[in-house]
């Protein structure tokens, strides 16, 4: 009985001096592996959109070689180096794009491409950065004409009036951060950044706030946002739609969350296939660039860069017309309401609004 016992209370000990040793083989490993020069291996870049169909080239890099080509006249990846076989800017391109498609370890994607893993994540982090900076170019609200046709656009679906945005924020779930780490565990329990979005009826993301941990609310994003300052100063004329989680301002109109009538049952149901273009657009970024469906494993502040770059790829996409094909027209057309005047109210008063749209659109 003594012998088992002091099994027991040594046992811990034992395993903790074997966890050591194990640790301490390892980092020698390490060092013997980093002492040790290694052979130069100059390796065969081959260029894959030459060697492969438009097809396949979009089924890995998630735009077609034109589109490719195109978005590489608008980087600037050249780099001063006195190295010999630098890696040139198509396949740093085509690597950022793979990890961006797919969200694979830096090691797998360095392989399809025949490059090292740390000369592939230099490239993703690189070339993310510089794509992130052409949002000002390809993100952006509506206004003028835009403004009008994305108003036709939206009361095409279902008949809403006004509307030039739907929004609402989704979590991109990131690895743990090693700063703060219990502000980025959201309401479902894992690390993530809430992104907030706005898009038009064509899946094109029209704002995107990408700077806030997971643990924050919907609401207090929109609120210190400058898009909800732009609609304050009356920058941008007409309606944006959210969910229950807002607030109901003059210029962001939410669902009823208790309907007494018919009217009120049928404003529901028009904002909420209305909105569900936002939810629309979610699941295609997400579906397209694998990274944002999986988790990333960056730091946060490299996660947004992240983002940002995919939701300008996306919206470039559209453009260029890799995703979605403009000429299908999905929604049968409906009157024009889309040159409703809200009434005058206080700045504030959202609910006025909302209850003069139903009598307005909804009664009949």
């Amino acid at each position: 009985m003594k012998s088992v016992r002091s099994q027991v209370r040594f046992g811990p000990c034992s395993t903790l001096s074997s966890t050591t040793t194990m640790a301490a083989h390892l980092r020698q490993t390490r060092q013997a592996r980093r002492n040790t020069r290694v052979p130069r291996v100059f390796r065969d870049r081959s260029n894959p959109l030459e060697d492969l169909d438009v097809e396949e080239v979009f089924d890995r890099y998630r735009f077609r070689p034109n589109t490719i080509i195109y978005l590489l006249g608008l980087l600037d990846l050249t780099r001063e180096t006195a190295r010999n076989c630098a890696i040139p800017p198509l396949l740093q391109l085509l690597v950022c794009l793979r990890f961006l498609a797919t969200g694979a370890m830096h090691l797998l994607v360095g392989d399809s491409l025949n490059i090292s893993r740390s000369t592939a994540g230099r490239c993703i982090r690189a070339v993310s950065l510089q794509i992130s900076k052409l949002s000002g170019r390809f993100i952006k609200f509506p206004v003028g004409g835009d403004a009008v046709r994305a108003k036709e656009a939206f009361g095409n679906i279902a008949g809403f009036p006004n509307v030039v945005g739907c929004i609402d924020g989704t979590f991109i779930r990131i690895q743990r951060p090693t700063t703060n780490e219990g502000d980025f565990v959201n309401r479902k329990g894992y690390h993530s950044l809430n992104v907030q979005m706005c898009c038009d009826a064509n899946f094109c993301i029209t704002s995107c706030n990408a700077s806030w941990p997971g643990s924050v609310h919907d609401s207090r994003i929109f609120r210190t946002s400058a898009l909800c300052r732009q609609f304050e100063n009356g920058q941008y004329k007409g309606f944006l739609l959210g969910d229950s989680g807002y607030p109901c301002r003059w210029f962001l109109l939410t669902p009823l969350l208790n309907p007494t009538n018919r009217a009120e049952e049928r404003y529901n149901g028009s904002l909420c296939r209305t909105r569900v273009l936002i939810e629309q657009t979610f699941g295609v970024l997400k579906r397209r660039f694998q990274c944002l469906h999986n988790e990333l494993r960056a730091t946060p502040r490299q996660a947004v860069t992240y983002v940002v770059a995919c939701v300008v790829l996306h919206n470039l996409g559209i453009e260029r017309g890799d995703i979605i094909n403009h000429d299908e027209n999905l929604m049968p057309p409906s009157s024009n309401v889309n040159n409703y005047v809200p009434p005058v109210t206080g700045p504030n008063d959202g609910a006025d609004v909302r209850r003069h749209i139903i009598q307005t659109f909804f009664s009949r």
